[in-house]
């Protein structure tokens, strides 16, 4: 490898190439920065590839079913021949192979050596980055080594705008599995780009695309750098790749470095400046520098975001490698310097979910970036509040009020739900009927407020957000005269299993919670006499009348509860389902779908796909008691299929939360593992980077027993046996807390202004944390 590598508990490694393997492996060695995501195909490409550059922010629809996050051109190629024999691991044989994902630098290493059809071989170095010093810059070192021969080594670099996303598949019968090299090709695709510009010379090469039906204008400079004895062969220019080639005569045991620089711009990012001056100038910029200092900038950039955010498991050094491989992914997925692009349900490692933002961002990824980025959770909530017009559409199109957020949402929060899967075969009702994402958007803005303290965003942003969303409840909230209650029908909530359904407990819970919520926000915020907040007041038309009957509302709203059991149930009919036992689970220890069902079978059944009651029981901890929690976790635990990658985590929580501990540590890895060793068989479509968040909550909420509650920081940890001890950060008020936890002791560092002091909660002891001071808590034996 071609620069100092982390230790072994930062590294992701692949030791030989497999064809049956490649799509995953492209997924898991993603490098990106936040501004762009780039699958880690092979830089010279193979048949089956699923290649891929998404920037954050950037869709189109033109001729696919529903809007697309946009597979750009591609900045990748860089491609070897030696003597005109392209070296590549379909046309040669692969004598070594090896990649490794460095963590801590973000950068991906490779070392391949080819034997080609006349028995030459020859060595491939090469690192890869994504700069998270310059959010543009990207680039690609290649060394290549002839290892048994002299020969002429041609390099090519290109910049290909010859893109597609995967629109719709085929309905087969049964379970066909098809070949790596064609899987792809029965897939209808859909194309959202058109060259515009393009040029090439000995000095740099340029292409600029625009998006077919958003108009966003996309462009990439590059310049490869090659030994000073090469020769320029040409300059390509294609209607869609432009592309520069050079040659060495390379002696045998010669070793040649290349180096390839890209910056990538679009027109979201300029404000009408000119795309190609800006990617020229800033590629100049990074050949100045040169190679070398934009890698050790970027690799600082990251050991510093890391300072923030590392967990470590101390015992487990696979736990740690899990953990620190999650948060890379969570890392690359957002960007701090864009409040209108977000996070998609793949990240930008993949084009699964068509890169569309679900709940997801407030419930699994939002608490990650609350606690060790803020700055990052404010820019994805500004999403929200950008795509507010988006929301109030949605909410005017369903013949409601006041701002519906969309189940699956894009650049304007307009809902882009598919109204059918892939293959056309099953239809999907979650854009109509899965409404809880209203209030879990109103969830994620009070979660970020109360851990930072930043009242000025709830003031400037959140409470027009507040304020609409909470007009949407009570317009779809129905009034049952019989029962003298408020109600929610037809309804899907957080368990998919379950669509149609009435009064969905999660649902009508958190309509009951964002309305007094919403309610406390106004009194406040009204009270403190704020200018802005008056003008807002104005320009909603927002009385205290209005407000008074969200709380009337709220009170009257039907939530299911069974008191003679403590069972919260889960819709209103639920408790009268058939109650289908688990009994076989698969290799993994998942469950396995009962003999003749599937997901969308189970309707009638107590089966869940995910967590639902037992969530509601997370998200709101100050709201239900220790014995209403065991009670449900008990119920719902052995009911539930895991079907979503969401699911384990909580579990693993709220199971050590409720004292049931024997499935908490085996949960932990089901999530942390998910990708990593592609345990759900899905991979390739992208990180499940919800997974990733959960990631962290089961380690840091589960196992460090962190929550907030009454507004104070409390911690209830848990450690399994084989763990000696956990550590990892977090951000609170402005401050920074180092928390350590073993089996005896609870170690607390509080790096705030010398007068600061924090009290927090520890096993249900007051403790205080003293600003520069360590502070341990060791429990007494009971």
């Amino acid at each position: 490898m071609q620069t100092m590598l982390s230790s072994s508990d930062w590294l992701i490694e692949e030791t030989q190439f497999n064809l049956d393997e490649a799509n995953f492996k492209e997924t898991i060695f993603t490098v990106g920065n936040g501004y762009q995501g780039t699958r880690g195909s092979l830089e010279e490409g193979h048949k089956g590839e699923l290649s891929g550059t998404y920037l954050a922010g950037v869709y189109d629809h033109h001729d696919s079913t529903v809007i697309d996050q946009v597979n750009v051109p591609t900045w990748l190629p860089l491609r070897v021949r030696v003597e005109g024999e392209a070296l590549d691991v379909q046309t040669c044989k692969v004598v070594e192979h090896k990649r490794v994902l460095d963590l801590q630098t973000g950068f991906l290493h490779r070392e391949t050596v080819f034997e080609d059809s006349t028995g030459r071989r020859t060595r491939i170095n090469s690192i890869r980055f994504a700069s998270f010093a310059d959010q543009h810059i990207c680039g690609i070192r290649l060394i290549v080594t002839q290892e048994n021969h002299s020969s002429k080594i041609t390099v090519e670099s290109a910049l290909d705008s010859h893109r597609y996303n995967l629109d719709r598949l085929p309905a087969y019968q049964g379970n066909p599995v098809f070949l790596p090299e064609v899987k792809w090709e029965k897939w209808a695709k859909s194309r959202h780009l058109k060259v515009t510009q393009s040029h090439a010379s000995s000095d740099a090469s340029y292409i600029e695309a625009l998006t077919l039906d958003t108009g966003i204008t996309i462009g990439m400079a590059s310049a490869l750098d090659s030994p000073s004895f090469s020769e320029f062969k040409g300059a390509n220019r294609d209607y869609e790749q432009v592309s520069q080639a050079v040659s060495v005569d390379a002696l045998n045991g010669q070793s040649l470095t290349f180096e390839k620089l890209v910056s990538i711009y679009t027109s979201r990012d300029l404000n009408g400046a000119e795309v190609a001056a800006k990617c020229e100038a800033s590629l100049e910029t990074a050949q100045a520098k040169g190679f070398s200092t934009c890698l050790s900038e970027s690799a600082a950039a990251w050991r510093a975001k890391w300072d923030t955010c590392d967990c470590v498991v101390t015992g487990d050094p696979e736990a740690t490698r899990a953990m620190r491989f999650n948060i890379y992914h969570l890392l690359i997925a957002a960007n701090e310097n864009d409040p209108r692009a977000n996070i998609g349900a793949k990240s930008m490692s993949g084009e699964g979910y068509k890169g569309h933002v679900f709940w997801d961002t407030e419930i699994f990824l939002l608490p990650f970036y609350i606690f060790t980025q803020p700055e990052t959770a404010k820019a994805l909530l500004k999403y929200r509040y950008n795509t507010l017009k988006g929301a109030i559409e949605n909410a005017l199109m369903n013949g409601f009020e006041g701002a519906q957020y969309a189940w699956e949402s894009a650049d304007t929060g307009v809902e882009t739900t598919p109204k059918w899967t892939a293959d056309g075969a099953n239809r999907i009702w979650t854009g109509e009927e899965e409404i809880h994402v209203t209030a879990c958007v109103a969830y994620g803005i009070l979660s970020y407020v109360a851990a930072t303290g930043d009242h000025e965003f709830l003031r400037d942003f959140g409470a027009e957000v507040l304020y609409q969303t909470s007009r949407f409840w009570i317009s779809r909230l129905e009034w049952n005269e019989n029962k003298d209650r408020y109600e929610l029908t037809n309804v899907i909530g957080p368990d998919e299993f379950h669509e149609h359904v009435d009064n969905n407990t999660f649902t009508n819970r958190m309509a009951k919670w964002h309305l007094e919520q919403s309610a406390r926000v106004f009194r406040e915020l009204s009270e403190s006499s704020s200018e802005v907040h008056d003008e807002l007041r104005i320009r909603l038309d927002l009385t205290g009348k209005e407000v008074d009957h969200w709380l009337e509302t709220a009170e009257k709203i039907f939530v299911p509860f069974d008191p003679s059991r403590n069972l919260i149930e889960q819709f209103e009919g639920y408790f009268q389902l058939k109650d289908i036992p688990i009994t076989e689970w698969d290799k993994n220890r998942m469950p396995v779908y009962p003999e003749g069902h599937n997901h969308f079978s189970l309707n009638g059944s107590m089966l869940l796909k995910q967590p639902d009651v037992i969530m509601l029981n997370y998200l709101l901890p100050d709201e239900f008691s220790d014995e209403v929690k065991a009670a449900n976790y008990a119920f719902y635990e052995k009911r539930t299929m895991h079907k979503s990658s969401l699911s384990p985590a909580i579990h693993s929580i709220m199971g050590i939360e409720v004292g049931d501990i024997s499935s908490a540590h085996h949960y932990f890895e089901r999530s942390a593992f998910v990708d990593l060793v592609n345990n759900q068989g899905n991979t390739q479509d992208g990180m499940h980077i919800a997974s990733a968040g959960g990631t962290w909550q089961s380690l840091v909420c589960g196992f460090g027993g962190f929550r907030v509650k009454h507004g104070k920081m409390t911690f209830k940890p848990w450690l399994p046996e084989a763990w000696s001890a956990i550590r990892f950060n977090l951000k609170w008020q402005g401050n920074d807390v180092e928390v350590a936890i073993s089996h005896d002791e609870c170690r607390f560092r509080f790096i705030a202004p010398s007068d600061r002091r924090e009290e927090i909660e520890v096993m249900g002891h007051p403790v205080t944390l003293i600003a520069g001071e360590d502070v341990v808590f060791a429990p007494q034996p009971a």
